[in-house]
Protein backbone atom coordinates (compact mmCIF):
# COMPACT_ATOMS: atom_id res chain seq x y z
CA UNK A 1 0.00 0.00 0.00
CA UNK A 2 1.25 3.47 -0.87
CA UNK A 3 2.13 5.91 1.87
CA UNK A 4 0.04 9.07 2.41
CA UNK A 5 2.21 12.10 1.62
CA UNK A 6 0.31 14.76 3.55
CA UNK A 7 -2.92 16.68 4.08
CA UNK A 8 -3.82 18.53 0.88
CA UNK A 9 -7.07 20.21 1.90
CA UNK A 10 -8.86 21.15 5.07
CA UNK A 11 -12.29 22.75 5.30
CA UNK A 12 -14.05 25.31 7.43
CA UNK A 13 -17.77 26.02 7.18
CA UNK A 14 -18.65 29.70 7.37
CA UNK A 15 -21.75 31.87 7.63
CA UNK A 16 -20.49 34.59 5.26
CA UNK A 17 -18.28 33.36 2.45
CA UNK A 18 -17.32 36.92 1.48
CA UNK A 19 -16.36 37.98 5.02
CA UNK A 20 -14.33 34.83 5.68
CA UNK A 21 -12.61 34.96 2.29
CA UNK A 22 -11.60 38.56 2.96
CA UNK A 23 -10.26 37.61 6.42
CA UNK A 24 -8.10 34.77 5.11
CA UNK A 25 -6.87 36.81 2.15
CA UNK A 26 -6.15 40.02 4.09
CA UNK A 27 -5.05 38.68 7.48
CA UNK A 28 -3.47 35.34 6.56
CA UNK A 29 -2.30 36.45 3.09
CA UNK A 30 -3.71 33.34 1.41
CA UNK A 31 -4.16 33.53 -2.36
CA UNK A 32 -7.59 32.77 -3.79
CA UNK A 33 -7.58 29.88 -6.26
CA UNK A 34 -11.27 29.68 -7.14
CA UNK A 35 -14.55 30.94 -5.70
CA UNK A 36 -18.24 30.64 -6.43
CA UNK A 37 -21.44 31.10 -4.39
CA UNK A 38 -20.82 27.79 -2.55
CA UNK A 39 -17.14 27.83 -1.63
CA UNK A 40 -13.72 29.46 -1.87
CA UNK A 41 -10.40 27.60 -2.26
CA UNK A 42 -7.35 29.40 -0.86
CA UNK A 43 -3.69 28.52 -1.36
CA UNK A 44 -1.73 27.96 1.85
CA UNK A 45 1.95 28.47 0.97
CA UNK A 46 1.34 26.98 -2.49
CA UNK A 47 1.32 23.52 -0.87
CA UNK A 48 -2.08 23.06 0.78
CA UNK A 49 -5.61 24.30 0.22
CA UNK A 50 -7.96 25.85 2.76
CA UNK A 51 -11.54 25.36 1.60
CA UNK A 52 -14.18 27.74 2.95
CA UNK A 53 -17.69 26.39 2.43
CA UNK A 54 -20.82 28.43 3.01
CA UNK A 55 -22.73 26.57 5.72
CA UNK A 56 -25.54 24.51 4.24
CA UNK A 57 -24.46 25.10 0.62
CA UNK A 58 -22.97 21.62 0.12
CA UNK A 59 -25.77 19.47 1.53
CA UNK A 60 -26.53 18.06 -1.91
CA UNK A 61 -24.19 15.98 -4.06
CA UNK A 62 -22.43 18.11 -6.67
CA UNK A 63 -22.03 16.70 -10.17
CA UNK A 64 -18.98 17.97 -12.02
CA UNK A 65 -17.45 16.94 -15.37
CA UNK A 66 -15.23 14.32 -13.70
CA UNK A 67 -17.73 12.75 -11.28
CA UNK A 68 -19.77 13.47 -8.18
CA UNK A 69 -18.65 15.21 -4.97
CA UNK A 70 -20.63 13.74 -2.06
CA UNK A 71 -22.56 16.07 0.28
CA UNK A 72 -20.87 17.46 3.40
CA UNK A 73 -21.30 20.23 5.95
CA UNK A 74 -20.11 21.24 9.41
CA UNK A 75 -20.82 23.59 12.27
CA UNK A 76 -19.33 24.74 15.53
CA UNK A 77 -16.12 26.50 16.48
CA UNK A 78 -13.49 24.38 14.74
CA UNK A 79 -9.69 24.56 15.03
CA UNK A 80 -7.02 24.87 12.36
CA UNK A 81 -3.27 25.41 12.85
CA UNK A 82 -0.79 26.88 10.39
CA UNK A 83 2.96 26.33 10.63
CA UNK A 84 5.23 29.37 10.78
CA UNK A 85 8.98 29.87 11.13
CA UNK A 86 10.17 30.75 14.66
CA UNK A 87 11.61 34.05 13.43
CA UNK A 88 8.17 35.11 12.14
CA UNK A 89 6.32 34.86 15.47
CA UNK A 90 6.91 38.51 16.42
CA UNK A 91 5.98 39.76 12.94
CA UNK A 92 2.73 37.79 13.03
CA UNK A 93 1.90 39.11 16.47
CA UNK A 94 2.47 42.69 15.28
CA UNK A 95 0.46 42.07 12.07
CA UNK A 96 -2.49 40.67 14.01
CA UNK A 97 -2.43 43.59 16.47
CA UNK A 98 -2.22 46.16 13.66
CA UNK A 99 -5.08 44.40 11.86
CA UNK A 100 -7.31 44.54 14.93
CA UNK A 101 -7.34 40.77 15.41
CA UNK A 102 -7.23 40.03 19.16
CA UNK A 103 -4.81 37.32 20.24
CA UNK A 104 -6.79 35.04 22.53
CA UNK A 105 -3.88 33.02 23.90
CA UNK A 106 -0.14 32.42 23.70
CA UNK A 107 1.39 29.04 24.52
CA UNK A 108 5.00 27.97 25.02
CA UNK A 109 5.28 24.22 24.36
CA UNK A 110 7.56 21.83 26.29
CA UNK A 111 9.54 21.09 23.13
CA UNK A 112 10.27 24.79 22.59
CA UNK A 113 7.55 25.75 20.12
CA UNK A 114 5.22 28.72 20.46
CA UNK A 115 1.60 29.22 19.45
CA UNK A 116 -0.62 32.24 18.93
CA UNK A 117 -4.37 31.66 19.02
CA UNK A 118 -7.04 33.96 17.59
CA UNK A 119 -10.52 33.75 16.03
CA UNK A 120 -11.76 34.17 12.48
CA UNK A 121 -15.13 35.83 11.72
CA UNK A 122 -17.00 32.57 12.48
CA UNK A 123 -15.11 32.09 15.76
CA UNK A 124 -13.07 29.19 14.41
CA UNK A 125 -9.90 28.93 16.49
CA UNK A 126 -6.90 29.75 14.30
CA UNK A 127 -3.43 28.84 15.54
CA UNK A 128 -0.03 29.93 14.28
CA UNK A 129 2.60 27.51 15.58
CA UNK A 130 6.39 27.29 15.37
CA UNK A 131 8.38 24.03 15.36
CA UNK A 132 8.64 22.40 18.77
CA UNK A 133 4.95 21.69 19.33
CA UNK A 134 4.81 18.01 18.36
CA UNK A 135 7.48 15.32 18.25
CA UNK A 136 7.14 15.48 14.45
CA UNK A 137 7.10 19.29 14.25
Amino acid sequence: MSKISGVLETSLYVSSLELSTTFYQDIMKFRRLVMDQRFCALSVSDRQVLLLFKQGASLQAMTIAGGVIPPHDGHGELHVAFAIDPGELGSWEQHLNQSGVPIESRVEWERGGHSLYFRDPDRHLVELVTPGCWAIY
